[in-house]
Formats: C-alpha cells, structure tokens, sequence
C-alpha cells in the first residue's frame, strides 16, 4: 500500500535494531525509550497525519500492518505506539467530519509529539474530578496503564464535573504532560509488554482551559463517540498482538520441523494454525471497518468492533499457548523466546472491553436494552480520585 510516509523502508531500517534489544528490556522493566527515539527520528509519530496538516499521510490499514509486522522485532514498542496511533486516527476521523481535531493532528505534525492515552480504564464512567473554576477546570485524577508516558507529550484523557449543567457529565481533553501538576510514577512493573512504559499518571488539580475541550458527554450512557474511538483503535492495538502471535508461531513453526514426522506434534502445529488463521480473519474485517470514513459512529459499530476484538484476542492468546505446547520442552526455556511472548499476550484480553463486559454491552444491545458495561474494575477504580 502506497502512503507518503514509506512504512515498508522504515521498519527495514529499524526491525533488526529494535529486536536485538527487545529482550534485555523485558526483562529490566525498562521503556522502550531508544526505539522511540528511533521512530520519532522517522517521523512515524505523524505517519498517520494528513498531508495538508504537515504528516505522512499514512492509511489506517497501513499501521495497522506496519505495528503487525513491528510487533515482530519487539511487541511492547508496537503496542506502545499503538496506543500514539490510535489517538491519531481518532482525531483524523474527526477532523474529516469537522469535529474537533485538527489542532491535536498539527501538534503531532509540527513536533512529532507523543500521545498518550487513559481511556482504556475510563470508559462510560471515567474517574476523576473535575471542578469548575474561571476560565476552565482544576482536575484531580489517577489514570494508570498510561502507554508510553515516560516520553510522552500530551495525554489525551478525561474527568467527571459532578455538578454539570444537566448533572453528572465527563469531560475530554488533551493534557501537556509537563504541566503544572502532573506526575508521571515508575510503577509499570508487569507480567508482559514490560517495555511500553504504562505507568500511573496522577493529576494534582492541574488547569484545563475551557478552550482545550473536545468534548463533554451525560456519564453513563453510550455516546456516539466511543463508537469512532473502538472502530478506529481496536484494529491497531490488537494489530501488535497479532504480530507477536506471529512471531510465537514462526518459533513453533521452526523448532517442531526438527521433531521429524510427529503425527501429534503436526496437529498441534495445525491447531495453532486455525487459531491465527482466526485471529487475522478477525483483525482483517477490524481494518475494513476502521478505513472506512463513512461508518456511522453507533452503538452497533462499537459492538462489531468490541466483537471482532474478542474474537482477536482469544485466537491470538489460544495461538501462543498451543505454539509453547507444539515446541514441546524446548518452549519452556526463555532463550528460546516463546516464555515473553506468551507472557506479552495475555495483554490482549484487557483492553477494553474485557469478554465479560463486552458480551454484557453486545447482549444488551441485542436485546434492545441500553447498551452499557459493568463499572470499571483494577487500578483506575481503586485509585479513582
């Protein structure tokens, strides 16, 4: 696929550069930080910037393949930058539709500035305070799970104003991560994606101009905007997953031919097979929905891509656990590689929505109720502010 920016020549360059120090970061707990440095100097960060805003012009179907094929050589950068990518391609969607984002998109643009991301906790209900005072807002907030943040710029995230014109309503807005108020923690210590730097980001009463909000919506209920943001997202964060299902499978692939003519080891293998043939099915029909501009951004088209992304998951988890079985004893050692990849995609399962929750909002949905999803759970909730 042709865009401005040529994805296909930059992961050339540096694929084999990320890899080799994938593993050392895993295991140190330490971010990503040189590969960012890395993409920032490709300017990957604006990939998916229109041209005529001063990006790349990059599809949407062309990072989803690019982070795929990332997540081959380290799958914490991939789904880190994911979580940059998805903003951005939000933002695009608006912009076209003349919503707000253009602003967001020439920030990236000018600065390649690093976007991250706390909706993944937030969802209907969001968490934190957010109180009037003239000329916008104090807001106090815990967001964890903050992808990328130590070389982050701009956090996109969102607050609740108890006390709002018609009751209870979140608001959403961008956040300069060096303002006044922000305190980025090193708490990312994990079982998986070890190297993507989500660590907490606590927010001390920190000023948001009433010029700086995007949107402000009743919370609780469904809003049109959450569907642009799942159909959009969900294709390039479970694009990396995929990536790192390949990359597990591939290790399988080439340790059971050395086990000769093993009828159970061949099934196995063929097993492990059907379940990422499933998993691309799915991410593939997430892509044609995400690059599709004239997609009406309802509670339906949240629940094809809730849907398609648990089907995703499930396969790619199933994936790697059955390439560790085909492997045999050999999967069992970390130099072999499969122990971080199988530990990285348990990942999949959490972002949102998590099956239960995601069953619970398409069954509602099904059955002509309100679609809504269970109250948060894990960190964001417990450390709500």
């Amino acid at each position: 696929m042709t865009t401005g920016l040529d994805l296909d020549a930059v992961l050339d360059r540096l694929a084999p550069e990320i890899a080799e120090g994938a593993a050392e970061a895993d295991a140190t707990d330490a971010f990503a930080a040189a590969n960012y440095e890395a993409l920032r100097r490709e300017r990957v960060f604006s990939a998916q910037v229109p041209a005529d805003l001063g990006g790349g012009g990059c599809a949407h179907a062309a990072m989803a393949d690019f982070l795929r094929r990332l997540a081959h050589a380290c799958p914490s950068t991939a789904l880190a930058l994911s979580m940059h990518q998805h903003l951005v391609a939000a933002a695009v969607l608006n912009h076209r539709a003349g919503r707000p984002g253009k602003a967001l998109l020439e920030r990236v643009a000018r600065d390649e500035a690093v976007l991250v991301s706390t909706g993944a906790n937030d969802w209907l209900e969001s968490n934190g305070r957010a109180e009037p005072v003239e000329g916008g807002w104090r807001v106090s907030a815990v967001k964890p799970f903050a992808s990328g943040s130590p070389m982050g710029d701009v956090m996109v995230t969102s607050a609740v104003e108890e006390d709002g014109p018609d009751g209870p309503r979140v608001l959403h807005f961008p956040v300069p991560l060096d303002a006044e108020g922000v305190t980025i923690g090193d708490d990312w210590r994990a079982m998986g994606m070890r190297a993507t730097g989500s660590n907490t980001v606590t927010l001390d009463r920190v000023f948001v101009p009433e010029g700086a909000l995007a949107l402000a919506r009743p919370r609780g209920p469904f809003h049109p905007a959450f569907a642009v943001i799942l159909t959009v997202a969900l294709p390039l964060i479970m694009a990396a997953y995929l990536g790192t299902a390949e990359a597990a499978a591939r290790i399988a692939v080439e340790r059971a031919r050395r086990r000769g003519d093993d009828p159970v080891t061949a099934m196995t293998v063929g097993r492990m097979e059907t379940a990422l043939t499933t998993a691309r099915l799915a991410l593939e029909d997430m892509v044609r929905r995400g690059a599709d501009p004239g997609f009406t951004p309802d509670a339906e088209a949240a629940a094809a891509a809730l849907t398609r992304k648990a089907i995703a998951a499930e396969a790619v988890r199933e994936t790697v656990e059955t390439a560790l079985e085909a492997t045999g004893g050999a999967g069992f050692f970390r130099a072999t590689g499969l122990e971080r990849l199988l530990r990285d995609i348990h990942g999949a399962g959490f972002h949102p929505l998590p099956a239960g929750r995601q069953q619970l909002f398409c069954g509602r949905l099904a059955l002509g109720l309100a679609p809504v999803a269970a109250p948060a759970e894990g960190p964001a909730a417990r450390h709500a502010a």
